[in-house]
């Protein structure tokens, strides 16, 4: 008894990931994409020009060391885009009072807008945290609060890109969803 042809080895293929799509996307498609997670020209472009990664913790290790390295301006130029987190459409009046006061006091203490890294908050308590980190922040000096700054940007821009990647992965996740922390 003769058998038929036998079919080839099963050779396993590793499917494309996001990370794959970033790494081989034109440098204006990939700079548009960081751009969205942290609002400065020069660091979307040194991320972009050292493609490929290897994988997402090198693509993350790179985006907080060009977060660490933004010049005044690139902080200014970041710092311009960003506006305070949303809050639930519930929150009652006078804690909006509050929020808006607090807001107002960094500002024109510091130039920029506050920002703030929730994407690990529940939502019932990012009012409380927000208040709470403006008013503490308030006491901060000029530089201690630039270095505070950053950090809340690189955690937001980290944020951000984790979403922009798991979004690309997740057809059912919407690309325009709100960014975590926002």
């Amino acid at each position: 008894m003769t058998r038929g042809p036998t079919l080839p080895a099963h050779r396993s293929h590793r499917l494309p990931t996001p990370l794959d799509a970033f790494n081989a996307a034109p440098a204006d498609e990939a700079g548009a994409l960081l751009v969205h997670c942290l609002h400065s020209l020069r660091w979307a472009h040194r991320i972009t020009e050292h493609r490929p990664y290897p994988d997402a913790d090198s693509l993350l290790a790179a985006a907080d060391e060009a977060t660490y390295d933004l010049s005044p301006t690139d902080l200014a130029e970041a710092l311009a885009s960003e506006s305070l987190p949303d809050l639930p459409e519930d929150t009652y009046s006078a804690a909006t009072t509050a929020l808006t006061a607090a807001h107002a006091a960094y500002e024109a203490k510091f130039g920029h807008v506050f920002v703030i890294y929730l994407g690990d908050t529940p939502p019932e308590e990012r009012l409380d945290r927000v208040l709470e980190g403006v008013y503490s922040r308030l006491e901060n000096d000029p530089e201690d609060e630039r270095v505070m700054s950053v950090e809340q940007l690189r955690r937001l821009a980290q944020g951000r890109l984790m979403e922009k990647l798991r979004g690309a992965a997740n057809c059912a996740t919407s690309p325009n969803a709100p960014a975590p922390g926002k």
